[in-house]
């Protein structure tokens, strides 16, 4: 399709291109009630027998009275509204060339086809719940009635085989006729406008297009791929192409479509509801990709509201708000990959994580283009997955993808939904995963989004304390709701399943299971148990987990939750203490690490020995949960300062610092998250507007050496960490891990040992004051004849002072810290150092 033009102004909803040309609705003139219903004998013959007559002698459109054909009502200057975009004939198959089969005269008293007046007037409002009843073609006593609502037509015909039949002009855009068909016949409808003509099918001719098993899925909250029955799909239905349009809105008095395809104007494109599932249903024939559309909506106060699509697939470039009709193409080329990323679980093997905010790492680049720098960088530094920020639409790009509106629609700034794929696809082919931030705890309060979508809450809690986020002014979802647990765990399946997403990092998840979260006495209501926990919450978080894990193998969840909630990466299906099952995700970010690790940093070194116990206390809770370590966007923004500005002291000492705190976090039980522009010690925060500062590794910058040694360091880190499983093999066990000393605070000193699954050790010494001990003496096994030096971050070429141990170190047989051998070594001024078995 040709591209459409970015709408702007006050309705976004609307291309400026169309609100310049679409003509002015013209007033609907005054007419007499319309005639009594099909079922009411008429009170004259039906002239339109006179026409079907005519036709079946091979007449066309000859005049049949006073009945069939009437005055055409005028529309305004220039093309109609709902004229424009309907495919041609030809995109669709022929009506059979054979004339339909009429019934006798006298079979039947003929009645009058025109809708009834309870029907004209629902239509007419927006609030008819069965459009397809009344509208298309029915046999009726007489034969069959015709019955057309085509806004601004100034004549209707219907064409079937070598028939055509002109529609009597019910006026208000309704058009009607009784043919002397003994069957409803393939047939199609010619509109005239004024200056235009157009032959389309009757988009009221369709039988539904969901299955009964679908609704059924959709009424108990369980379709895990309810992406492929709600929102627009273009798709070919009963021989015809076109495409099929669905929403979920239980509240609604009406639902219809408006798009670019019929100038924003839905009143001629009322959909059905289906029944109890609160699903409303329509199939537009010769619709297709590229198209913009939206759901007018009558609430049940009779009111209208415009709403995007909560399904839709693609969007329009914000600040536009439109949904798109798409459908994808592309073809994966990261089989190998997928097969291969459920061979080891997530907590049992190497994950180093960067971090990445897509629109600000390389500004102004699309997914393709991302593509071809992203994965070469990523993997040039030995990171085994990336994390992206939020890519879900949001329409203030201020809020980083945290407030989302198109759940299931990757950012339009960037490209097309295929563009994302691609760009997926390539870092899967250059052997990176991809983890993908989720917000499934809130979504913000546009009016054009899904706050009180149907004219009701349905996707937030209908209590507004429960439903009213206390920190960001966003609306929460309501986990007790079925249909609405369903969008979301459907959700997490389509991002993994669609985007072959490798895992998804739950944003907030702490705001979710505490019902008093941010809230003061008297503003939350407790549990029926009379506790603080949001049981809805648990419990969809459960399923949630659950049926990601049981569909997709070989996908990671992870919880950035940041209280001691018990059970975090527990099974679901194992009580804890608290009694409650484990909402089983497969990792936690460990907030309690961070913050006390970045605190004890921030001391000056003559300081550090009071805060010694930041540093070691991680340890007491490192395996109650299976944990990252967290340095993200959030600890690097808002005058947080970037990571090596935490750290006192000059620019030497900030640096040093800086290494030997990321040569202590790649050691420590856990794996890493580092937030991008802190590889190479970007010294400002960072800013969406800008993204990180890459002329800091400019040649000709003068201190560019310094930047790009962090950058060296953290490369390399990732080099010894991804070949040395006692690094990542345990990281969940307490078997791989052993306190060496974790008590020489006044020497600033921390060593411990991490073994693997054969029991191969690596030494870690991570000394936090600014001078060199020699010949400092730190407890070993007796079973390793010599150790030598794996890493080092003082070593000149990361910007240190180049204080190593560069021969094998002997034990001797003196024990010490508990353990019957002991090393001297010289340990360099703030760093970290670690040995394994020469």
């Amino acid at each position: 399709m040709t591209p459409r033009p970015e709408s702007s102004g006050p309705f976004p909803e609307q291309p400026a291109d169309r609100r310049r040309t679409e003509p002015p609705a013209p007033a609907r003139k005054k007419k007499q009630p319309a005639p009594a219903s099909a079922e009411k004998p008429a009170a004259r013959k039906t002239p339109a027998k006179k026409t079907a007559s005519a036709a079946a002698k091979g007449a066309t459109r000859q005049p049949t009275g006073t009945r069939a054909v009437g005055t055409a009502r005028a529309g305004a200057g220039g093309t109609p509204r709902g004229a424009s975009r309907t495919a041609p004939a030809a995109a669709t198959p022929p009506v059979p060339d054979e004339t339909p089969q009429l019934a006798p005269p006298e079979a039947e008293i003929a009645v009058s086809p025109a809708v009834d007046a309870g029907d004209r007037e629902r239509l007419l409002h927006g609030t008819h719940h069965a459009p397809h009843s009344v509208l298309g073609a029915h046999p009726v006593p007489g034969g069959v009635a015709f019955r057309a609502f085509r806004p601004y037509a100034r004549a209707v015909t219907v064409v079937s085989g070598g028939m055509t039949v002109d529609l009597h002009d019910d006026g208000d855009g309704f058009f009607s006729g009784l043919l002397p068909l003994r069957e409803v016949p393939a047939y199609r409808l010619r509109v005239m406008y004024e200056g235009t003509e157009l032959e389309t099918e009757d988009a009221y001719r369709f039988l539904p297009t969901l299955g009964e098993l679908d609704l059924h899925l959709i009424g108990e909250g369980r379709h895990e791929q309810l992406w492929t029955v709600l929102g627009a799909h273009p798709m070919t239905h009963q021989g015809v192409d076109g495409t099929r349009f669905s929403v979920w809105a239980p509240n609604a008095q009406g639902v219809r479509v408006a798009g670019s395809f019929n100038f924003w104007d839905g009143a001629g494109f009322p959909m059905r509801s289906l029944g109890s599932s609160g699903v409303w249903e329509l199939f537009v024939p010769g619709i297709g990709e590229g198209e913009l559309y939206k759901f007018e909506i009558t609430r049940p106060d009779g009111s209208k509201t415009l709403r995007a699509d909560p399904m839709a697939r693609r969007t329009e470039v914000p600040p536009a708000t439109s949904s798109i009709v798409t459908s994808s193409r592309y073809e994966w080329g990261d089989a190998r990959w997928l097969e291969r990323r459920a061979e080891v679980p997530a907590h049992r093997a190497p994950l180093s994580v960067y971090e990445v905010h897509l629109p600000s790492w390389r500004p102004g680049l699309t997914y393709r283009q991302l593509a071809e720098q992203l994965p070469a960088y990523v993997k040039d530094l030995g990171f085994t997955h990336v994390e992206l920020m939020p890519v879900a639409e949001h329409p203030f790009g201020g809020s980083w993808g945290y407030q989302v509106t198109g759940f299931y629609a990757p950012t339009a700034r960037l490209g097309t939904p295929d563009d994302f794929k691609y760009l997926v696809d390539a870092l899967h082919r250059a052997g990176i995963g991809v983890i993908m931030d989720w917000v499934p705890a809130h979504f913000p309060r546009d009016e054009w989004a899904l706050a009180e979508f149907d004219g009701r809450p349905l996707y937030e809690h209908s209590d507004p304390l429960r439903a009213a986020h206390p920190d960001w002014g966003t609306l929460e979802f309501d986990f007790g709701r079925r249909e609405v647990r369903n969008f979301l765990v459907a959700n997490a399946l389509y991002w993994c399943e669609e985007f072959h997403i490798d895992g998804l990092r739950v944003d907030a998840v702490a705001s979710m299971l505490y019902l008093d979260y941010s809230r003061e006495p008297g503003e939350w209501t407790p549990n029926e148990h009379g506790g603080r926990e949001n049981l809805d919450a648990v419990a969809f978080l459960q399923e949630m987990n659950a049926t990601v894990y049981r569909r997709v193998p070989g996908v990671v969840t992870i919880a950035e939750e940041s209280t001691a909630w018990d059970g975090v990466t527990r099974a679901t299906h194992h009580r804890g203490p608290s009694g409650f099952g484990g909402l089983g995700f497969g990792l936690k970010w460990n907030m309690g690490w961070m913050h006390d690790s970045l605190e004890y940093m921030s001391h000056e070194p003559v300081h550090r020995k009071y805060h010694h116990g930041e540093m070691t206390f991680s340890m007491v809770y490192a395996y109650s949960e299976n944990y990252v370590l967290p340095i993200s966007h959030d600890e690097v923004v808002h005058g947080k300062r970037s990571l090596v500005s935490k750290m006192p002291g000059d620019w030497w000492r900030q640096r040093a610092d800086l290494r030997a705190y990321l040569g202590f976090m790649w050691a420590h039980p856990g794996k890493q998250l580092l937030f991008m522009g802190q590889e190479f010690a970007q010294g400002a925060e960072w800013s969406e507007a800008h993204g990180p500062d890459w002329w800091l590794l400019d040649p000709h910058y003068g201190a560019e050496a310094d930047h790009r040694g962090v950058r060296d360091l953290v490369r390399d880190l990732n080099t010894v960490y991804r070949a040395t499983p006692a690094l990542w093999q345990y990281d969940t066990e307490p078997a791989g891990f052993r306190w060496v000393t974790g008590d020489a605070a006044d020497d600033n000193v921390l060593a411990f040992l991490r073994y693997d699954a054969d029991g191969s050790p690596l030494l870690a010494v991570s000394h936090f004051a600014p001078v060199v001990r020699h010949d400092y003496r730190i407890g070993v096994p007796d079973d390793v004849p010599a150790w030598h030096e794996a890493l080092n971050t003082d070593v000149a070429r990361y910007g240190g002072s180049d204080v190593t141990n560069p021969d094998p170190v002997k034990p001797e047989p003196q024990g010490w810290h508990g353990l019957p051998a002991s090393i001297r070594l010289t340990l360099p001024p703030l760093a970290t150092v670690w040995l394994r078995p020469a």
